[in-house]
């Protein structure tokens, strides 16, 4: 379950355990029960208080919920740590790919594998809810693939992601596909580690995406606005949606592309070459 936006059904309860994994490290789990507002109307008496995100847990204050919220990101954010230095450590270029469902985000990434697994060591980690669909699309392909179900969460974890890793066994200098859960709020708050967080809008969706959902446009490096195979079916105004993305992040680079027909690739291509250099440069 989500502690950031309260989405998913959860018990009312906290707890903390440690284990052991290859970063050695010790983590907590929050949990809190949560619900929307949109999901029911209720008339009854009970204490509860408004969090992060609008989210209103039974019984605990925003003050409680705050601390939660800081808890839960807090502890992530020292296993992101563990793993950027493990890509770093590897000159491994890590990209955790973002986007609503139905932005096309699994045909970009299989047309994507299938185009440079001759001449790059790649690796996907899918993460969805249910069933493991999207990662057998990529081992299909000859790329390994590890699939990773959130079930009523609604967002990859460094932890979560972490733990692949160790499956894995990625090379030096490889490239490495985080396929986050189709969700433009939570995954923009979770760092896993990665160079770039990639955002896929498709022209299917709307041009105002970028200023309905600002969080995740000004945390991503990139925006990949695919299915532009479409554009003289639709009514969508390009200039407006990249008007919009810059509006909330002045320095996001926009690509136009359609995974479909290929129109549009080489330029993603040609950035992930150069960004996967990047990674060998040994900064001091």
């Amino acid at each position: 379950m989500c502690g950031v936006c309260g989405c998913g059904e959860g018990l009312n309860h906290s707890h903390e355990h440690d284990h052991d994994h290859q970063h050695g490290d010790v983590h907590e789990h929050h949990h809190v029960r949560a619900h929307s507002h949109s999901q029911h109307h209720h008339h009854h008496e009970h204490n509860h208080s408004h969090g992060p995100a609008h989210a209103h847990a039974p019984g605990l204050t925003p003050a409680r919920m705050v601390q939660i919220e800081q808890d839960i990101l807090s502890a992530n954010n020292r296993y992101a740590g563990d793993n950027r230095r493990y890509f770093g450590e590897r000159g491994i270029l890590a990209l955790n790919l973002v986007s609503s469902p139905g932005s096309g985000k699994t045909t970009l990434l299989t047309e994507t594998v299938l185009r440079l697994k001759d001449q790059i060591a790649m690796a996907v980690i899918e993460g969805d809810q249910q069933t493991a669909r999207d990662a057998d699309r990529i081992r299909a392909t000859g790329v390994p693939a590890v699939q990773i179900n959130t079930g009523k969460g609604c967002h990859l974890d460094a932890h979560r992601v972490g733990h692949a890793l160790e499956s894995l066994n990625l090379p030096e200098k490889s490239l490495l596909f985080i396929e986050n859960v189709g969700n433009l709020v939570c995954p923009s708050a979770f760092d896993l580690g990665e160079a770039h967080k990639v955002v896929i809008l498709s022209v299917t969706e709307g041009e105002d995406k970028p200023i309905k959902y600002p969080d995740m446009f000004h945390a991503a490096d990139l925006m990949i606005l695919n299915k532009t195979d479409l554009l003289p079916h639709l009514d969508f105004d390009v200039a407006q949606c990249i008007r919009y993305a810059k509006q909330v992040n002045p320095k996001i680079r926009v690509l136009q592309l359609s995974a479909k027909t290929g129109e549009g690739m080489d330029n993603w291509l040609q950035w992930l070459r150069a960004e996967l250099a990047l990674q060998g440069i040994g900064y001091a």
